[in-house]
């Protein structure tokens, strides 16, 4: 059966999981005007997996109507009841580069308790390319949860600020090789002079990848 814009809207309305769960998928063949129209009926749906779903297709379809996308987005990073749903709406509003969702983003990262969404937020921080997101990347540097401080130096590295280059010396040393590791691509995307020291001493890390990913970064620094 062909897919076609009534198609998708009917299996979006009915009361089969697996039927709203294709229409979805099927968006993706339909233009992008169509489908930013028939994705929303699925950010409105009763279950996570559909809401999921079609919030994580935002990345692409948001761009037919930025406006628009900032309302869905974040109406859903705020006010979802999945943390899963939350955080791919998260990664969509980095990925369109919506600005002015900054300070919900910085707001939810406070006062959430699921770890994922803040690992969202502080991954999406980088991609939004925001000045202010610094003293929040710096925040979460010193989070208890590694895998919020690996995104942390990540953004940092694609925020482009070289200020961070001394808060980001420390981990070099860290005892998890994959926190060295991002160190590394932090500090290629940085750049200078003290930047590429500390890829110097990285070069012999006792780790391969680590050792062999300093060398290849001071090639481009």
């Amino acid at each position: 059966m062909s897919i076609t814009p009534e198609s998708v809207r009917q299996m979006l309305s009915s009361e089969d999981l697996g039927d709203r769960l294709r229409a979805v998928n099927n968006i993706r063949e339909l233009e992008p005007a169509v489908g930013l129209e028939l994705v929303q009926i699925a950010i409105g749906d009763s279950n996570s997996r559909v809401r999921y779903s079609a919030v994580s297709q935002m990345d692409t379809l948001g761009t037919q109507d930025l406006q628009l996308s900032l309302d869905i987005l974040r109406d859903r990073l705020l006010n979802d009841p999945e943390a899963d749903v939350q955080a791919a709406a998260a990664d969509c509003l980095g990925a369109l580069k919506l600005h002015d969702a900054f300070a919900d983003l910085q707001q939810l990262y406070h006062s959430t308790g699921e770890w994922l969404v803040q690992f969202s937020i502080i991954a999406t921080l980088g991609e939004l390319g925001d000045p202010r997101a610094f003293e929040l990347l710096k925040e979460a540097l010193s989070s208890e949860n590694e895998l919020v401080q690996t995104a942390a130096i990540s953004s940092f590295g694609e925020l482009g600020n070289t200020e961070a280059i001394p808060l980001l010396t420390p981990y070099a040393t860290n005892p998890d090789w994959q926190i060295r590791y991002r160190v590394v691509q932090a500090l290629a995307r940085l750049g200078g002079a003290e930047a590429k020291s500390i890829l110097e001493s990285l070069v012999n890390d006792e780790v391969e990848a680590v050792a062999t990913e300093a060398q290849k970064s001071l090639e481009t620094v």
